[in-house]
């Protein structure tokens, strides 16, 4: 008698290889949601295939290092999820949590999916503040802020990944194509 145990497939599909299909509807929340999801697939692209060589590049001293932008983005993308699920972001609360860049780059791509998800589905932006805590005070912002902020400087940053990594002789894979939200393979 014989036992086979399937492995179990512990690795995940991460979203935006390609932007998903479009709402049907314009809505203040699909609308955003698609900004999002523009992002998302920025960044998937922007990371892909990036290694530690990558990571550690840095054109001059007093620029950021792409593996530091990385980090930055995944902060960005806590700020944005935390809007749409209404959550507080603590400011000053250290985490001892150390992740890798995969487990960074999966955790950016989620919050921006989960993120855009929640915002597809509302009507009202104004019941999505950005909201600060530190020890001394809370700060709340419209959610104008969140487009002009934590988004569009999320767009900004991976472009600056983008630009570093070809700089650094690994650019982004060809047929990547921000316009039709996939990417082209050439035969």
């Amino acid at each position: 008698m014989t036992t086979c145990f399937p492995q179990k497939d512990t690795t995940m599909t991460l979203p935006y290889k390609a932007i998903p299909d479009a709402p049907i509807l314009y809505t203040p929340g699909t609308v955003v949601a698609r900004m999002i999801d523009g992002l998302g697939f920025r960044y998937y692209w922007a990371t892909e295939e990036l290694n530690e060589e990558d990571l550690t590049y840095q054109p001059s001293k007093d620029t950021r290092t792409i593996g530091a932008i990385v980090d930055h983005l995944y902060g960005l993308s806590q700020v944005i999820y935390n809007a749409a699920a209404k959550e507080v972001n603590n400011r000053g609360i250290a985490s001892d949590e150390i992740l890798t860049f995969k487990e960074k780059r999966k955790r950016t791509l989620v919050n921006f999916k989960k993120a855009s998800a929640i915002l597809s589905e509302t009507t009202n932006l104004q019941e999505h503040p950005t909201i600060f805590s530190s020890q001394n005070e809370t700060t709340t912002f419209p959610f104008w802020n969140q487009i002009n902020g934590p988004i569009e400087d999320a767009v900004w940053h991976a472009g600056q990944v983008v630009i570093l990594r070809r700089a650094a002789g690994n650019p982004i894979p060809n047929g990547v194509n921000v316009f039709l939200g996939t990417r082209i393979e050439k035969k």
